[in-house]
């Protein structure tokens, strides 16, 4: 089974991909792949977001992974795991995390307390999503950082490229980015614009490795 830890570590960058089309999903997480963003986590929110899934799993080049966004059921966590999915997230302590862990999948439970963190590693959670991110902002990851070094932080929400640079900065294994790097372009919108941004971060995480 893939180290969840170890591939945040590569890449530094995990791209959200959520929006209103499987077809433009699984385009938008492909161009990412193509662009050095190695993680790609599709949200369930995605219509036919699963069958996207499967689909990534066999086409994802060497080396990248695809996981399951926003995974909150039983069946969720089922489904995904069946897909080939190759890791979990979710917005909090979930039944889908708790499942997916159960079923063997590295998992990245959302938290934003110290509490959470504890509780998400209780669990056997491999990391953790900060989340929302924005409400503490780096400061917040560094305080949370001081009594738990070892903790393997992904800040999500509001992380721009200024925004990731701190979080790494601050210690974060990496940062989840969705909507300022994938744009509408899992809705049907500008492939070439989500490339131009890809870039970017995949040049941010080169400098903060």
């Amino acid at each position: 089974m893939v180290s969840l830890v170890e591939a945040l570590a590569r890449y530094r960058v995990m791209g959200i991909v959520r929006g209103s089309s499987a077809e433009a999903a699984e385009a938008a997480a492909l161009a990412l792949f193509e662009e050095g963003i190695g993680l790609v986590e599709v949200s369930l929110t995605t219509p036919g977001a699963v069958r996207v899934i499967e689909r990534l799993a066999l086409a994802a080049p060497e080396g990248c992974l695809v996981g399951a966004g926003t995974v909150v059921t039983y069946a969720e966590a089922e489904a995904v795991a069946e897909a080939g999915a190759q890791f979990a997230v979710s917005p909090g302590i979930t039944t889908g995390i708790k499942r997916a862990i159960a079923l063997g999948l590295p998992t990245a439970p959302g938290v934003f307390t110290s509490t959470e963190v504890y509780a998400a590693l209780d669990l056997g959670a491999e990391a953790v999503k900060l989340f929302p991110a924005s409400t503490g902002g780096p400061a917040y990851l560094s305080a949370l950082r001081q009594p738990m070094p070892d903790v393997a932080f992904v800040p999500v929400g509001g992380v721009g490229l200024d925004e990731a640079r701190a979080y790494l900065a601050a210690g974060a294994v990496a940062v989840g980015v969705g909507s300022p790097l994938v744009g509408d372009a899992a809705s049907g919108g500008d492939l070439v614009a989500l490339r131009r941004r890809a870039a970017a971060f995949a040049a941010v995480a080169q400098e903060l490795r």
